[in-house]
């Protein structure tokens, strides 16, 4: 499990737009220095989780329900955001982004399937491009009363203006709710249909928003941000409630396979993402199940108590020697105690047992690499390119083909990698740089010589427009 690039809460939502509007306004009135934004915005960064077992796991739940809803199940992509709000949002073109924090607070499969069912709901009607529209609708009567107001406040009638501009900030956010609402209630009977299509239970569906609306009845200047996108209310229950009467497959209970399989996630992604001693107060040293250690092995590694996270891994491995993901954390356990030539075997067994994940065979790259041993250079560049064909244009697995090209004493075909990293990465004088190297030293007319034409040709454009 790795932490991957931020991905700022402005782009969390398209149903949050009009807030972030509001907020811009706010900020114009109040003359914030603009030195303190890129603070704020640090702050407010949402990191993306990767992990092979946790996205084959969600990605298990989409895949009937993509297809149920009619959309391309190669265009569809789930994303498990490293955040413990309690929150799922979907965008165009086909994206559903799932936090750490509804993961860890779902009970069930089947609750955790109904959100993701929701989500794609909105997929499946065009919720997000419908919602750029509404927002501009709704951003009309803010404008105009802005204008107004600050005319009457620029006159003399300060408290005059403010309530203008009040009065116009309400209509919008009370058009645009309203305009929410129509969508959720739509996304709920899609979900319905899709859950009804798929033979599954709308249970974990009604359950969810039950939940959330005892919370929202409950809270008292705090919601979480899945409840506040998602507004909630007893009518909307009551007609959950009927979808949830209507399905012939209402009592289907969660086989007992997926109720382990999102235990163990939840166990493993608690022991990566919440405090260490959060994680051993609700998997104590005593509860032995699978789960618990899965989790304390995560959490030992973290603080780091090496000798214990190993002892907590191997006694999984061997209930359970066949489970790719106990080897691959096994290995990062090893490459943790700065022991990569241990970490190598152990994931080389978890590509083994599981050739087809990109991020697996790039973790054991990255081990073959830190072991600084030559011959074991070609390997990791055969496994990093199975890695880069699937994973696209990633900057880290070019670094780490650069790393293997300098292993294996071919300087002009690392300066291309250190080129494609620097380049995928949004480095473009230092893309720039190493291309310009690594042509000098390539065969003239190969197509890695003309790779390096191509970066030159193209990074000094995207510098000045980054520069600008």
């Amino acid at each position: 499990m790795t932490l991957c690039n931020p991905v700022w809460r402005s782009a969390r939502t398209q149903r949050r737009k009009l807030g972030f509007v509001l907020g811009f306004v706010a900020t114009l009135l109040v003359l914030m220095p603009p030195a303190i934004q890129p603070a704020q915005a640090q702050a407010n960064a949402v990191f993306a989780l990767r992990d092979t077992e946790t996205e084959e796991l969600l990605r298990s739940y989409e895949l009937p329900l993509a297809r149920a809803a009619g959309l391309n199940v190669n265009s569809v992509h789930v994303y498990l955001m490293g955040d413990l709000s309690v929150n799922a949002f979907a965008t165009q073109p086909e994206d559903i982004f799932v936090f750490a924090g509804i993961l860890l607070w779902v009970k069930s499969p089947s609750e955790l399937i109904g959100v993701m069912a929701h989500e794609t709901g909105h997929l499946s009607a065009g919720h997000s491009s419908r919602t750029s529209d509404a927002i501009s609708k709704a951003t009309v009567p803010m404008l105009l009363s802005m204008v107004i107001g600050l005319a009457v406040m620029l006159a003399g009638g300060g408290q005059a203006g403010m309530a203008i501009m009040s009065l116009g900030q309400a209509i919008a956010e009370g058009q645009f709710m309203q305009f929410s609402r129509i969508q959720e209630s739509s996304a709920d009977q899609i979900a319905a249909k899709l859950l009804l299509a798929t033979h599954q239970s709308p249970l974990g569906l009604y359950h969810t928003f039950q939940r959330f609306a005892q919370e929202e009845a409950m809270a008292s200047g705090h919601m979480d941000p899945y409840a506040a996108d998602h507004p909630v209310g007893q009518d909307r229950v009551s007609n959950l409630q009927e979808l949830v009467d209507a399905s012939p497959y209402r009592d289907v209970p969660d086989p007992p396979q997926s109720v382990r399989a999102l235990q163990m996630v939840q166990a493993k992604l608690a022991g990566f993402i919440l405090p260490v001693d959060e994680v051993l107060r609700r998997y104590p040293p005593g509860n032995t199940t699978a789960p618990a250690r899965y989790a304390r092995a995560m959490a030992y590694m973290r603080k780091p108590l090496l000798q214990q996270a190993l002892s907590e891994i191997n006694s999984l491995i061997k209930d359970e020697p066949d489970n790719p993901y106990f080897y691959e954390v096994l290995g990062q356990i090893h490459v943790m105690m700065a022991k990569p030539a241990l970490g190598v075997p152990a994931y080389e067994n978890a590509v083994r047992l599981k050739p087809d994940a990109p991020q697996l065979r790039a973790a054991l790259a990255t081990a073959q690499l830190a072991a600084e041993d030559p011959a074991l250079a070609p390997a990791a560049l055969a496994n990093l390119k199975v890695a880069l064909l699937a994973e696209g244009e990633d900057p880290f697995t070019w670094y780490e083909m650069a790393h293997a090209y300098s292993l294996m004493k071919n300087q002009p075909m690392a300066d291309l990698a250190s080129a494609e990293s620097a380049y995928n990465g949004g480095n473009y004088r230092q893309a720039l740089l190493f291309a310009s190297r690594a042509r000098r030293g390539l065969p003239q007319g190969s197509a890695d010589w003309q790779r390096a034409n191509d970066i030159i040709g193209a990074a000094p454009a995207q510098a000045a427009q980054q520069e600008h």
